[in-house]
């Protein structure tokens, strides 16, 4: 495997910039709240900003007080990922790729929230009345990130996962 952090800066990196073009496209060309149908009764595009901690907790506390828990937390959850990827073992080829997609979309959405105060968010997935909360590409990044470590955590029981400390 090349070096691993040259695999860092390329996929989180890659990561980012997709993110933040896509999220450029919605901005310019799509309306807020305006929904565009990609594949009937499946995909949409759609502009919303997301604004909140994640489902609606601390609903009740100023948004400015929110945006400043929001950074922290996004500031601290990259640097953990950060940390787990320079404390990995190498071997671990797919877990490593997966906190690099995980960093690259926590990154991608932290931007958002520096730049903007929130996230753009614009996939729409649903059935008749069912709809998945919108996402964007960093927040695919990230789940898949987290479905590879889950895969690794329950599948493979990585006994030497993080390289030895000297």
């Amino acid at each position: 495997m090349r070096n691993k952090y040259i695999n860092l800066i390329l996929i989180a990196g890659l990561i980012v910039i997709t993110d933040q073009i896509t999220k450029f496209l919605i901005l310019k060309g799509v309306s807020l709240y305006e929904s565009i149908t990609i594949i009937p009764g499946l995909i949409n595009i759609v502009h919303v900003q997301n604004n909140v901690i994640v489902f609606g907790i601390f609903r009740g506390i100023n948004s400015n007080i929110q945006q400043i828990i929001l950074l922290i937390a996004s500031l601290f959850g990259s640097s953990l990922v950060l940390y787990f990827y320079i404390n990995m073992n190498q071997n671990y080829r797919m877990m490593i790729t997966g906190f690099a997609l995980i960093f690259g979309g926590a990154l991608g959405n932290l931007v958002d929230r520096i730049r903007l105060g929130g996230v753009v968010d614009f996939i729409d997935i649903y059935y008749k009345d069912y709809h998945w909360p919108a996402f964007n590409v960093a927040d695919s990044s990230i789940t898949i990130g987290v479905l590879i470590f889950c895969y690794y955590i329950f599948f493979k029981r990585p006994e030497n996962f993080f390289k030895p400390r000297k």
